[in-house]
């Protein structure tokens, strides 16, 4: 009993990272109807951005998440801008191929330039490890709940209170209506693939840190869990896709702590088939129906 609590405390800090990557997959598809499966790779060239930071120019961790999330933000407006701003008006199977591409395209560069090889990511924080009667937890786990939770009131803040979130949420309802009421849409698609962009890169450092390694196929796993954790949440709803985030770290844990870590991975896909069954719009969704 005490391993299977050990392990649902360890869930909520693997669920943060997860939540976050969700996010950036939800807000991309609550606004263009597009599922960035580039996301992942993002994620994985801001840890190695990171990585380049610290190590070349001895920087803390925190300078150099800030210009990952930065450098990363910007990489996220780049690709909306060549590879998906082109086929907006095409079909989405055709922007579908096209996401898929440019994370093949990420993914190969990146061993192209880096090899394959899996890197140490430099250990700037030092552990400590915090005993609570028989649960033990590290600072650098705390460090990881508790930064995603202020990105992710953060991220609420700007959506709910600043004129670019009020922007956001009036292209996601109506992208002709917004435009007509003068609001710049290719602005407010690139500073939403901006933003998830920057928070999928402070997920990637953060995962960096925690497990002490990265490599140019980090993002892939990760990445379709995080896909996964959206759809589970009720994809193009924020909320649900840190819920959503947090589930799946959870089932996860609590799947190893049972004592089938090889099935982990199948359990997660398990779980999304059953709560597609019951809810397909998802845990926060709501079903509409399309008008013919």
């Amino acid at each position: 009993m005490e391993i299977f609590i050990q392990q649902i405390v360890n869930g909520l800090f693997l669920g943060s990272v997860y939540a976050l990557m969700a996010l950036g997959y939800t807000m991309v598809y609550g606004i263009i109807k597009l599922i960035n499966f580039a996301h992942g790779e993002i994620y994985m060239i801001g840890s190695f951005i990171g990585y380049f930071l610290i190590n070349q120019f001895n920087m803390g961790f925190f300078p150099a998440l800030i210009l990952s999330m930065a450098g990363s933000a910007v990489l996220g407006v780049v690709i909306e801008f060549l590879a998906y701003r082109p086929l907006r008006n095409s079909t989405r199977i055709a922007a579908l191929i096209t996401a898929i591409g440019v994370s093949y395209l990420l993914q190969n560069t990146m061993i192209y330039f880096f090899s394959s090889t899996t890197r140490p990511f430099p250990q700037v924080i030092k552990l400590q490890v915090f005993n609570i009667g028989f649960l033990s937890v590290s600072n650098i786990q705390l460090l990881i709940l508790g930064l995603s939770l202020f990105l992710m009131i953060t991220l609420n803040i700007i959506v709910q209170k600043t004129k670019m979130g009020k922007a956001m949420r009036a292209v996601s309802v109506d992208t002709d209506a917004a435009q007509l009421m003068g609001i710049d849409v290719n602005r407010t698609i690139s500073f939403t693939f901006a933003l998830g962009s920057a928070l999928a890169a402070a997920g990637g450092m953060m995962i960096g840190l925690y497990y002490n390694s990265i490599d140019p196929m980090m993002g892939y796993i990760p990445g379709l869990k995080s896909f996964i954790a959206a759809v589970l949440g009720g994809i193009g709803i924020i909320p649900g896709a840190a819920i959503g985030g947090f589930v799946i770290g959870l089932i996860e844990t609590i799947t190893t702590a049972l004592g089938f870590s090889d099935f982990k991975d199948a359990v997660v896909y398990a779980v999304l088939i059953l709560i597609l069954l019951v809810r397909p719009a998802g845990i926060l969704g709501k079903h509409v129906k399309e008008k013919v």
